[in-house]
């Protein structure tokens, strides 16, 4: 369930990511030292797709297994990502040279697939899986290599290395299937400095692989496993047919190379972006262009309160001060409580907690906290602080409810605890169930399951009582006008002042909403409910481009998949509208206010 989820959250942090890629030392991670021929433990995490968007276990298909397979004890944030980290049976010692070895045999037979496996195996590859190994915690990549200029004596000095990673399961040519069946690891060191007479010690930096496809024939194997690789491109690729039972052998080798990087910058190839510099531009347009219009429409805004304060608070014409007119004609009931304001409340307090897991969050991985060599770190740390912010939610929710004329507060509470966790939940449980149904590693385990409604009723539920009390209780906020005890009726609308296109119009700018709010203000108090649907209105474009996204650039064709996709994408665009909503609303609130403060009404 966390792929999407896990997308959202980086994307949040993407500005404290590639503001500077430079590594350093994290708290809590310290780095292993090898000496000469120590074993280098190779793991297998999953394998993945972005086709289906379901990760499986390594072992869900029949790669070589060692004698006793064993599987890390992983965080919450490592079982919600779907990772399954199990030891393989590959055989590395540090700094140590091997040129071929056969897996999964002591002599020199091959493996055979059956028609299940080897049609398991060939669905596999043709939906684009990726195989994910870890040496040392780092990942493997696999290498390409791109050419900007195809000019012969150019081509070297034009040469674009990118990072992929980890690497493709098979490939596909005419209608053939092919699988990587030769995995040549290629692992660099770093040596440390040390006093004479002091054995050298080494520490891995990068960990890249390039996969082949050699098809049985071409390959001498000998009863000691090791091997013999066919020399330059004269082999063929090693074929799956689906229809029937296939043999093959699965071999690899190891190279080491010495690298002048360090290793407290190790993952600085992890962390580089290929297009850097389209990246940056894109993010200064962005901020250029949003405090452009904002500018504007401020200094517009403004200059007009100003005249209508100025004209208000005169005091020389006593029949023009009678004559309400323009914004100040609703001061009597601009403040009137909404209908549901329980839900609006409630919906608020989600957002608030929202906004304080995500600031914290920001600010923890700016320091390095949340390092991806810390895995499963980013997701655990927004869970836990996500229940434990519930504090504020309730706070915020229950001081406004208070000012709304709400007087269940426990009620209040529990709407506040559970509205949007609840919605969360169900949609993931749902989804859940069909994970479970394809047998993914994706699915969210039942005592994971168990752990986290435990925490939500025994964490948050309960912090969410305790701030809401404390902010029932406070003084609720003071509005400068009093409301009327008679509604005023409310003038037939034009089309453009409907919610939906004021939705659209507030969506072009995620905080345009606080300054079209005002010309709502104008002509109709009821205003609360509109501002908090109206400010999340980039919620809207998010989705729209996320269909389009899913429509012009994915591949996804299956029920399943499709179902997850948008899934995911309903909790991302719900959260991100909840969160963009409470901003606004507050912002919006908190001009109102001062507004109606600053002119003199008897």
């Amino acid at each position: 369930m966390a792929a999407a989820m896990d997308w959202l959250l980086w994307s949040l942090l993407l500005f404290s990511l590639t503001c500077d890629t430079r590594a350093f030392y994290v708290p809590g991670v310290a780095p292993i030292n090898f000496h000469q021929n120590d074993p280098v433990e190779i793991k297998a995490v999953k394998l993945t797709s972005s086709r289906t968007q379901l990760p499986y276990e390594y072992y869900s298909l029949p790669f070589c297994q060692p004698s006793k397979i064993t599987y890390k004890a992983e965080n919450l944030g490592e079982v919600l990502r779907g990772d399954r980290i199990v030891n393989t049976p590959f055989q590395v010692l540090m700094n140590s040279e091997k040129k071929c070895e056969v897996l999964c045999s002591q002599t020199n037979k091959p493996v055979t697939l059956t028609v299940e496996q080897s049609r398991l195996v060939a669905e596999r590859i043709t939906e684009d899986y990726y195989v994910h190994l870890i040496a040392d915690n780092l990942p493997v990549a696999t290498r390409l290599e791109l050419y900007s200029n195809r000019d012969g004596d150019d081509k070297k000095k034009e040469k674009d290395v990118q990072f992929e990673h980890g690497y493709r399961l098979g490939f596909t040519d005419v209608n053939k299937i092919y699988l990587h069946n030769h995995l040549s690891f290629i692992l660099y060191y770093h040596r440390e400095d040390l006093e004479e007479d002091q054995e050298h010690t080494y520490r891995v930096v990068r960990f890249e692989v390039i996969p082949q496809s050699i098809r049985l024939e071409d390959i001498k194997a000998d009863e000691k496993s090791s091997c013999t690789l066919p020399e330059g491109t004269n082999s063929s690729p090693q074929e799956i047919d689906p229809t029937k039972e296939n043999q093959l052998y699965f071999t690899y080798s190891v190279h080491w190379e010495e690298s002048d990087i360090k290793w407290a910058s190790r993952w600085d190839t992890y962390l580089t972006m290929s297009d850097v510099q389209i990246h940056w531009f894109s993010i200064i347009n962005s901020v250029v262009v949003v405090f452009f219009l904002s500018g504007i429409l401020s200094m517009i805004i403004i200059r007009t309160l100003r005249k209508d304060i100025a004209n208000y608070n005169k005091e020389d014409d006593i029949e023009d001060t009678m004559e309400e007119s323009g914004w100040k004609l609703v001061h009597g009931d601009v403040f009137r409580p909404p209908q549901y304001p329980m839900i609006l409340s409630s919906l608020l307090g989600s957002g608030i907690q929202l906004f304080c897991m995500i600031l914290i969050v920001i600010f923890v991985a700016m320091l390095g906290m949340l390092s991806p060599s810390s895995r499963g770190a980013l997701m655990t740390t927004a869970c836990f602080l996500f229940m434990f912010m519930g504090v504020f939610g309730g706070f915020s929710a229950g001081r406004l409810y208070r000012t709304l004329k709400g007087h269940r507060w426990k009620k209040g509470a529990f709407c506040t605890a559970t509205l949007y966790p609840g919605v969360v939940f169900g949609i993931c449980f749902v989804l859940n169930c069909f994970i479970w149904g394809k047998h993914s590693s994706g699915a969210v385990p039942f005592p994971t399951m168990v752990a986290l409604l435990c925490m939500w009723f025994g964490i948050s539920l309960p912090l969410v009582y305790l701030g809401y009390y404390f902010g029932f209780r406070k003084q609720p906020y003071d509005n400068p006008v009093r409301t009327n005890q008679i509604p005023r009726q409310i003038p037939e609308q034009r089309w453009y002042m409907n919610r939906f296109v004021g939705i659209l119009m507030a969506g072009i700018l995620p905080f345009g909403a606080m300054f079209i709010e005002l010309f709502f203000i104008f002509s109709d108090y009821r205003w609360w409910w509109r501002n908090f649907l109206v400010s999340g209105g980039s919620a809207f474009y998010v989705l729209v481009y996320a269909i389009f996204y899913f429509v012009n650039k994915l591949d996804i064709v299956e029920f399943i998949p499709s179902l997850l996709y948008f899934g995911y994408t309903a909790l991302m665009v719900l959260s991100f509208w909840l969160l963009t909503g409470t901003i606004g609303f507050y912002a919006a609130y908190m001009f109102v206010r001062k507004i109606y403060a600053a002119v003199k009404i008897d």
